[in-house]
């Protein structure tokens, strides 16, 4: 389905019903990393995955920050009709979420933050982002997908799971170089969030995969011991998966986001 917002297009799905689940992609992703959870729970929330700006099937011009990833997820909720939501972001889609607390907090009903982080980029990192930018620029997306595909999977999806390597490597090759050159300036200017943690007051899960080396399981704890009592925060480690437990163990994940998704229809 495709949304006509304010001079731009975001591509989505939208099935199921019940309390509504906007499932925020990562960097280079598109909607599809969250098919077989889509199609899983939708007999128990209704699932709304967006393209973010640049990605998929959404337009591809900018500008392009975490604010306005945050914005835009907003745009797609009032032309739905949505009030608020359970977000679930997935690394960058955990930036944007952090983001959209800060700027629309009333909007978000609980979260769940998937193999992410909430500090910046340390200059190291802005510096690979600028050499991501510029090779993308010369080579074009593929050579992204190729650099990328490794520290995405963990160790036994590589050796085991050629179909999800493949899928994946295909997926990010498809994004455009627009697309992808201004989520990389994104990422490489977003603000520090650890203290956006400590204000979060609706309920929280933390999921991260066992052998994610880009955002660790030291990532994931650091993430859940900022949060507030009020957020009952609750963390879930997936055996067997690195950065994308989505696609790796999908019936893990979905399992983790089934029982919390349970809880948030029970009293406090």
């Amino acid at each position: 389905m495709i949304a006509h917002l304010a001079g731009y297009q975001v591509g989505f799905d939208d099935t199921g019903e019940g309390l509504p689940v906007v499932f925020l992609h990562g960097f280079p992703h598109d909607r599809t990393i969250w098919t077989s959870q889509r199609t899983s729970l939708s007999p128990q929330v209704r699932c709304i995955a967006p393209d973010l700006r640049g990605f998929g099937h959404s337009s591809s011009y900018g500008p392009f920050s975490m604010d306005q990833y945050a914005d835009d997820v907003v745009a797609l909720l009032d032309w739905l009709g949505i009030e608020a939501a359970v977000v679930c972001g997935l690394s960058m889609g955990g930036y944007i979420t952090m983001a959209m607390w800060r700027r629309h907090p009333d909007r978000i009903r609980a979260i769940v933050f998937s193999d992410t982080k909430a500090g910046a980029d340390s200059d190291e990192m802005r510096v690979r982002r600028d050499a991501f930018i510029a090779l993308v620029r010369r080579d074009g997306s593929r050579t992204l997908a190729d650099a990328q595909l490794e520290g995405m999977l963990g160790p036994e999806s590589r050796a085991r799971r050629p179909d999800v390597v493949n899928a994946l490597r295909v997926m990010m090759a498809r994004q455009s170089v627009a697309g992808i050159t201004g989520a990389l300036q994104a990422l490489r200017d977003r603000p520090d969030s650890r203290e956006t943690l400590a204000t979060i007051t609706v309920p929280t899960l933390v999921v991260v995969g066992e052998d994610d080396t880009l955002t660790p399981i030291h990532e994931a704890r650091a993430i859940a011991e900022a949060l507030p009592a009020a957020a009952r925060v609750r963390i879930e480690i997936i055996a067997g998966a690195g950065h994308l437990p989505c696609v790796e163990r999908p019936a893990a994940m979905t399992h983790a986001l089934s029982d919390f998704f349970a809880t948030l229809a029970e009293p406090v």
